[in-house]
């Protein structure tokens, strides 16, 4: 179940296929997961064209983006202690184990955040592409975090072990399952590093607000847009630190 090198270096774009997936769905699925969501808690019919059902819409929408949030968040948080030319590495860095801020409570912060993304980005697609979204982030992501288990555990032997014992993988802890090291967290290089997802993230919001849908494809697109060039960046300069090594 571990990625292959392969997915690991394009895993950016993985995940953006599954996303684009998700959508797509829309085509042989016209019911939106959030509509279907609400129909379960009594509302048996929404129409668009009433003020309170739009509203009831627009308020599952706003739930779906702060999910987003939260995951974005999280995802700074990781980057704020892992540094985001890490993070965005298109090649897997063994250099050390980071447990501090966010890795006190989970292993992998910002995969998990990356799931809490899909699905709130799942809850703007219809039924099937809720499922395509959660499903297919939750086990891509699980074969990255395979992929790099197994290469830590390689690397850093009983030490990484350890932290494996100690700290769960993807369910957070609600308390520290280690003391702090003391690591002071970089926030300006997380939050450019994660400002794509930000933008993303935004996205939902604003067309929660306006049910515009092109208010949220144009945001999207500048966010992708961004992301790939911020790899692109990060990419050049992991070969430059390799050239000069």
């Amino acid at each position: 179940m571990r990625a292959t090198e392969f997915e690991f270096r394009y895993r950016f774009w993985i995940i953006t296929a599954i996303f684009f997936a998700a959508f797509w769905c829309y085509r042989f699925d016209h019911t939106n997961a959030s509509a279907a969501l609400l129909r379960l808690f009594g509302v048996h019919s929404l129409e668009l064209d009433l003020i309170t059902d739009r509203h009831l819409i627009q308020c599952a929408f706003a739930v779906a983006g702060l999910i987003c949030i939260l995951g974005a968040a999280l995802r700074t948080w990781g980057a704020a202690y892992l540094r985001s030319d890490v993070v965005h590495d298109s090649s897997l860095r063994l250099e050390g184990v980071v447990a501090d801020g966010p890795y006190r409570y989970v292993r992998n912060p910002l995969y998990l955040g990356g799931i809490l993304l899909a699905i709130g980005f799942g809850l703007l697609a219809s039924r099937i592409g809720f499922v395509v979204a959660v499903v297919g982030m939750t086990l891509f992501t699980y074969r990255l975090i395979r992929r790099e288990e197994a290469a830590l555990l390689e690397t850093h032997g009983e030490a990484y072990r350890r932290f494996l014992n100690a700290v769960p993988r993807l369910v957070p802890s609600l308390r520290p399952r280690l003391p702090s090291g003391g690591l002071k967290p970089q926030w300006g290089q997380a939050l450019r590093g994660e400002a794509a997802m930000w933008v993303i993230t935004l996205s939902v919001e604003a067309y929660a607000a306006s049910f515009k849908p092109i208010i949220m494809y144009v945001m999207l697109g500048g966010g992708l847009a961004f992301a790939a060039m911020g790899r692109a960046v990060y990419h050049r300069g992991g070969k430059e630190r390799q050239g000069n090594g």
